[in-house]
């Protein structure tokens, strides 16, 4: 299995793992009363489980996506970037005559 998969694998397991977590103290501190609603529900494990599932979908996103940034290389060399201005210059920007109608349309405000 190449070396990419198996980092992938692991940090949905991680992700999911921190989901887990994530969602019992959810429950434990009954935020939003999660408690009560889950557990007075005939569909209570059902929430609880896709709380779960989608939360480790995001966490599972965001720890692939740290551990792969967290990879690249630390970059030694001068940094570029935008040149900064020491001066700013005015610019000439023409302005026409208002129109006739823009005329009138002023003068009845």
């Amino acid at each position: 299995m190449p070396e990419l998969v198996k980092m992938y694998i692991r940090n949905v397991v991680i992700g999911f793992g921190i989901a887990a977590a994530f969602v019992a103290l959810l429950l434990w501190f009954n935020v939003m009363n999660l408690w009560g609603l889950a557990a007075g529900s005939d569909a209570g494990l059902l929430a609880v489980f896709l709380l779960w599932f989608m939360h480790g979908i995001v966490f599972a996103g965001v720890q692939f996506a740290w551990a792969v940034m967290a990879m690249a290389e630390k970059d030694t060399g001068p940094r570029g970037g935008t040149p900064v201005m020491n001066a700013f210059q005015p610019v000439k920007v023409p302005a026409e005559q208002p129109s006739q109608r823009q005329r009138q349309l002023r003068t009845r405000r």
